[in-house]
């Protein structure tokens, strides 16, 4: 079994840094199109096949016209050849090209892997002998202690004790983590770091089967595992090509019936009907469609996420309903001070004084924000309780109060309802002002947190989950794209319909429980619905494996990275918006140079055909509209550009066409009309230039 060193950054760093043509790329590319011209790798895109046989048929007519037998000048016939085999070097060189960054990445994941001496308790729980065994002879189940300064030697869940662990080596952030026993933080990944304390850990992997050893498999097997969507593309451009070559095998007997009833002309050369066949079946997508695939693979793992497969990406960009958690996703999840609201009598000011006083020991993101507002707004500098001589009353589940003593002041802060009891207790009495002011807060998404000064009630203080800047915006535009976005949160309905509304999301779910979940993903795709959502709970794994697209984040449990398709490593849950937009770039690439190559074989049709078939025809010539020189230049013109255009194409099928959160119908419009028209238009200025240039430089 290996491990991360630690000192590595996260496993796609150094493939990450590396440009599009890269030499440390560029030069395997290379080699990897000669070695891609096994048959048994050409057979599996038939497109490219057929240029492939096209490519070894006009070289053996090459030598069959030097031993003086050929139906066209051998110069032509070997340049139609060389071309031909262009094309299919160019193609093969487009998929290297996009696996040589999946290589990098899955080296770099092997690099990060080291021998790790591994602590095997002989009893489960902290205390008991262990004895220093590989982690190679680790096996699931077994248990483990990892203290500070160790390396966590494989994968496992913490059942006792709870430690800071540094996970830069997989996630890339240097900000240490929490993971401790019993909660949704409990996973530990082989070859972190723990920093400090320990943790007694149950082997949840083993060695093979770990984490970084599947991060590594899902690289690798990114290569060439087909998409559903990609599958049915095939289907349709094998359609077409049989299509083409049975058209264009008839033209031949065709050919010389014409010219032998009308007793003059030249019948068509096999040379040319397999350039013919060549420009019209659709080589530029066929040539590009692997490589498509392969780098929005390479994108996600760009993204730091690890997708199971293709079909994960995919199913991303075809996703229609995203289910988001409130806290973290849409809400930064540290509850922020935001407003003092006093009862009748007090002042906001002698309200701000007590809060302040009853949070100086709370160092909660609560409390702290209590000290920051009222020294903000009412310039309140902090006091040392010490000099005060008070004593710090901690938060308990059961009082739900924390607070200070001074002398004979008890000031205490926390649940309105505990607050309450804790006053009446006194023998004070509970404002309605007040109770009004809770439930308003409450109305308003936001948590009251009730202040006291021993049988007095001072007022309110406004808790609120602060929504993330720009999120409104974001979901703005899965709007416009035909997303529906749910919030999902265990809050109760009003508080949730509050920040659902700030939010700007489309649905909420409120006081959400497992099932309801579960059931609510059931109930999208009941409706021909594809369902996306987040997790990183052992409570999230049964909605994780249903969903379409289950996003685990690194830091939760096994169960959770286990149901999902695709695991997280920075563990960002807002990084589903990015997956989705991935998930569609994709998609939109493939789209996008489907319609270019389709609409690139129209153009190409008006200079092969009338070129080709003019010696029959001679009334052909009318459609000769770029006026190319001689039929061989226009049909010579054709297959260069048909082949050169693979080559500028790839930086857009590796880098992926430019996302815009745009609707279906205007993102139609435009593929339609920037690679539609856009493919239908080059051509012809691109066959003419080269048969200029052809001409210029008398290859014609």
């Amino acid at each position: 079994m290996s491990a991360i060193l630690p000192a590595q950054s996260t496993p796609d760093r150094a493939s990450r840094g590396l440009t599009l043509f890269d030499p440390k790329l560029v030069g395997p590319a290379i080699k990897g199109a000669f070695a891609k011209l096994d048959p048994r790798v050409q057979l599996r895109s038939p497109v490219m096949f057929v240029v492939y046989a096209g490519s070894i048929l006009t070289t053996l007519l090459f030598f069959h016209a030097l031993a003086g037998a050929g139906d066209a000048p051998p110069g032509y016939i070997l340049a139609i050849a060389v071309w031909l085999w262009f094309t299919v070097l160019f193609a093969n060189f487009a998929e290297a090209l996009a696996e040589g960054r999946s290589k990098a990445q899955a080296a770099s994941l092997r690099g990060l892997k080291v021998a790790t001496i591994a602590k095997k308790l002989n009893a489960p729980h902290h205390g008991a002998g262990w004895l220093p065994v590989s982690a190679s002879d680790l096996r699931k189940g077994n248990v483990i202690l990892v203290e500070a300064g160790d390396v966590v030697p494989i994968d496992g869940e913490a059942i006792e004790g709870i430690a800071s662990v540094d996970e830069s080596a997989i996630t890339g952030e240097s900000a240490p983590v929490i993971r401790e026993a019993g909660g949704d933080f409990c996973a530990v990944t082989g070859g972190t770091r723990v920093l400090s304390d320990w943790l007694v850990v149950r082997v949840s992997a083993n060695p093979g089967e770990t984490f970084l050893d599947r991060m590594i498999a899902m690289v690798e097997g990114a290569q060439r595992r087909k998409t559903p969507n990609e599958i049915a593309l095939t289907i349709l451009l094998v359609a077409l090509t049989i299509v083409f070559l049975v058209v264009t095998v008839t033209l031949l007997p065709f050919s010389l019936f014409a010219v032998g009833a009308a007793g003059s002309g030249a019948p068509v050369s096999v040379t040319t009907l397999v350039a013919l066949l060549v420009c019209l079946i659709p080589t530029t997508i066929g040539g590009l469609l692997s490589a498509i695939g392969v780098a929005g693979m390479s994108r996600m793992m760009g993204a730091n996420v690890i997708a199971t497969s293709g079909r994960a990406v995919e199913a991303a960009g075809d996703v229609d309903v995203l289910l988001l958690d409130k806290t973290g996703t849409i809400t930064l999840g540290n509850r922020q001070a935001s407003d003092f609201l006093p009862a009748p009598g007090v002042t906001e000011p002698q309200l701000a004084d007590v809060a302040q006083l009853a949070s100086l020991a709370d160092e909660t993101p609560e409390g702290r924000s209590i000290v920051v507002l009222a020294k903000t707004r009412f310039a309140m500098r902090e006091r040392e309780l010490a000099a005060l001589g008070a004593h710090f009353v901690p938060f308990t589940a059961q009082t739900r109060m924390s607070g200070v003593d001074i002398g004979e002041r008890c000031i205490r802060k926390g649940a309105a309802s505990a607050v309450r009891k804790h006053v009446e207790a006194l023998g004070g009495a509970w404002p309605d002002a007040v109770a009004r002011a809770v439930d308003e807060a409450a109305r308003r998404g936001s948590t009251p947190l009730a202040v006291s000064d021993g049988a007095r009630v001072l007022g309110v203080v406004e808790l609120k989950d602060v929504v993330k800047g720009g999120i409104r915006e974001r979901f703005g535009a899965l709007r416009r794209m035909g997303i529906e976005t749910v919030m999902i949160t265990g809050d109760n309905r009003l508080t949730a319909a509050a920040i659902a509304a700030e939010a700007g999301v489309d649905d909420f779910l409120a006081d959400a429980t497992p099932e309801d979940k579960l059931a609510l993903i059931r109930r999208y795709q009941g409706e021909g619905r594809l369902v996306a959502m987040t997790g990183d709970g052992t409570n999230d794994a049964p909605a994780l494996a249903q969903a379409d697209v289950a996003v685990a984040m690194n830091s939760g449990t096994q169960a959770a990275k286990e149901a999902g398709n695709m695991v997280d490593l920075d563990s960002n849950p807002t990084k589903l918006l990015e997956i989705v937009e991935i998930g569609k770039q994709m998609l939109m690439t493939r789209g996008s140079l489907t319609t270019f190559s389709i609409a690139n074989d129209i153009a190409k049709y008006f200079a092969i055909i009338p070129a080709a078939f003019v010696g029959v025809y001679p009334q052909l010539g009318a459609l000769d509209i770029m006026g190319l020189h001689s039929p061989s230049s226009a049909i010579l013109s054709a297959v260069i550009f048909n082949a050169l255009i693979i080559v500028f194409l790839i930086p857009l099928a590796l880098r992926g066409v430019a996302y815009r959160p745009i609707g279906a119908t205007a993102l139609l419009r435009r593929n339609l009309l920037v690679y539609g028209v856009g493919g239908l238009l080059l051509p012809f200025a691109g066959i003419k230039a080269i048969d200029m240039l052809l001409v210029l430089f008398n290859l014609a």
